[in-house]
């Protein structure tokens, strides 16, 4: 039994393709984040047969998909694959991830590879995650035509398309909720791997992924939108069980704390307060990371309701 888990957030230039590519033989399991636009009459209207949550607020991406993946595990899951609202899957897409796994089961996230809506190239993003730095074969045997693995391993790929075993979910658990959007699959990908799984890109596995390459944009220093990054950033860095470094994340603390104090005696009382945000931002966040450092390191079925 696998069920298919759509988190959705007005996501109606998608959703029609989205869930029209979803074989009818796997359950479909939507959690719509409140959405304003017409997603959840669209869902009830085209699929009633789908399990639809219907949230009255954006519990986010990684809370979303553990709300589906605690009710697909209660109907007896043994897979979920967590689709994106903008992704498109291949009649074949799913079955070839869930054949490779019963062979190789050490793997505890599946993807296939992702192209553009185009299916001219590679997704941007993705073709990153396949990098020479990342695994040294996938580019050269697809450009040199030699023999393809089944399977290449990485450390991370992104989650707009996951198969995730029973086994895994029971023993990982699901997304940290420390996340709300974004770095929850870099931690997830991490808790994975510390507990002995493994990460892989299915080879003959193909999906679309529609989104549009994204530039980034400088974030002026203090805006809402700036912490939110630094935020993800210092949780994904410092709340990786592979790599905890509790100590450096204390002293990049205290040298905040100093500057702060450096700045307030020379009378610099714009860059004290710059300092002065960045430590209590720094200190309101050290507690969620410790603790999820914490839990992470056991096995569990963490954040999942089961």
């Amino acid at each position: 039994m696998l069920s298919v888990i759509i988190v959705t957030y007005n996501g109606m230039k998608w959703l029609a393709k989205c869930l029209a590519s979803i074989p009818k033989e796997y359950n479909m399991v939507i959690v719509d984040n409140n959405s304003t636009d017409t997603t959840v009459q669209f869902i009830e209207q085209n699929y009633p047969q789908a399990k639809l949550f219907k949230e009255k607020e954006n519990l986010g991406f990684g809370q979303a998909n553990n709300k589906g993946i605690s009710y697909a595990l209660q109907q007896g899951a043994k897979y979920v694959y967590l689709l994106n609202q903008d992704a498109y899957l291949e009649a074949d897409t799913i079955d070839k991830l869930v054949k490779v796994h019963q062979s190789q089961p050490s793997y505890g996230i599946l993807s296939p590879i992702h192209i553009n809506a185009e299916k001219t190239r590679l997704d941007a993003g993705f073709s990153l995650y396949v990098s020479y730095k990342h695994n040294p074969h996938f580019y050269s045997d697809f450009v040199l035509q030699k023999s393809k693995q089944e399977v290449y391993e990485v450390p991370f790929v992104n989650a707009a398309g996951w198969l995730v075993s029973r086994e895994v979910l029971l023993n990982v658990g699901g997304f940290d909720p420390i996340f709300f959007h974004y770095g929850e699959d870099d931690n997830y990908t991490q808790r994975v791997r510390y507990h002995n799984f493994k990460v892989g890109v299915v080879s003959n596995s193909f999906m679309v992924h529609d989104r549009e390459d994204r530039v980034l944009k400088k974030l002026r220093y203090g805006s809402e939108a700036y912490f939110k990054q630094r935020e993800k950033e210092l949780k994904v860095k410092y709340a990786n069980i592979n790599n905890p470094n509790v100590e450096e994340y204390n002293r990049r603390l205290a040298k905040t704390n100093k500057n702060y104090i450096q700045q307030l005696m020379f009378l610099k009382f714009k860059n004290a307060k710059k300092h002065k945000e960045m430590y209590r931002f720094l200190l309101r966040i050290k507690a969620e990371i410790e603790n999820s450092l914490i839990k992470n390191k056991k096995l569990g079925s963490w954040y999942l309701n089961v």
